[in-house]
């Protein structure tokens, strides 16, 4: 897709980070924009800064791991703007069952039906809900599913583990569109450390799934503040968003946005998955960054 004026765009977790810089890169194309995100006053302050600039927009609460709402996204973002061309699934959370330091197993059942719930249900459901009626349209369109570079290198966490699993769907997706014909683009978008505040995800962590608090211990702490300092210094999420808009327009499929410096890093650690798959071993921890 090249000339994007006046097409319809749709980003869940539209109220910040990248979702909310992919929501004013697309305005700053002249397209409609459908911003959709669980955090309702964020959500009505993120639209009022894209309307003020004279965007035409939609904010619709939403929470992506309920079917229910996100077929009611898609229902409104029809009934407003009668098409969908860009469908970024994008919304996603990190918990407490980020830090690699416990054990998988000492995740709560919770834990795993939240971060699952959001990073890859909500994935699956906006695919659901959308791509019938964009392929329908007959109209060109692209469907970009925010993963991360825990999805392309040997995972760690129960996000990795979410992450893994939204590449290996937006894999299948792609190929699938591809073989119906349909003129529309899928990408994955595998960033790296963005400053964002996912490390605070649990703000909007729902009733249903808040299980008992992780038990706080020096091991776990100490990650937590390494890996707010990663975030810190991370990349910006205009930086991100660029990278989509040019990934779109180019037909990229594998999205990867990080420092340069992690470039090398990155491709060493997916040596190393090669290798070991090829001789039998199971993956190897990674080097302290």
């Amino acid at each position: 897709m090249q000339d994007l004026r006046n097409k319809v765009a749709v980003v869940t977790g539209a109220a910040s980070g990248i979702g909310f810089a992919l929501a004013e890169r697309f305005a700053a194309e002249g397209m409609k924009v459908v911003l959709a995100d669980i955090e309702a006053p964020a959500l009505e302050s993120a639209n009022a800064k894209l309307a003020a600039s004279g965007a035409a927009t939609l904010p619709v609460v939403t929470d992506v791991s309920l079917w229910d709402d996100v077929q009611a996204l898609a229902d409104k973002a029809y009934e407003a703007f009668g098409a969908v061309h860009i469908l970024c699934n994008n919304a996603g959370v990190a918990g407490e069952g980020a830090a690699p330091v416990a054990g998988v197993w000492a995740r709560t059942v919770e834990d795993w039906q939240w971060i699952l719930g959001v990073n890859l249900w909500g994935v699956i459901h906006g695919v659901h809900a959308f791509v019938p009626r964009m392929i329908a349209s007959g109209a060109q369109g692209h469907v970009v599913n925010t993963a991360s570079l825990a999805g392309v290198t040997p995972a760690t966490n129960v996000y990795g583990v979410s992450k893994h699993a939204v590449v290996a769907l937006s894999e299948v997706l792609f190929t699938h569109v591809g073989a119906s014909g349909a003129p529309i683009g899928v990408s994955v978008l595998c960033p790296g450390y963005v400053v964002t505040n996912i490390l605070d995800s649990a703000r909007n962590r729902p009733a249903r799934w808040a299980g008992a608090p992780a038990q706080r211990t020096p091991e776990r702490e100490t990650e937590r503040r390494r890996a707010r300092q990663l975030v810190g210094a991370g990349l910006q999420p205009a930086q991100v968003a660029d990278a989509v808009l040019e990934g779109i327009r180019s037909e990229r499929f594998y999205i990867l946005a990080m420092q340069p410096e992690w470039s090398e890093r990155v491709a060493s650690r997916l040596h190393q998955r090669a290798d070991d798959i090829i001789a039998g071993r199971g993956p190897q921890p990674p080097r302290s960054t």
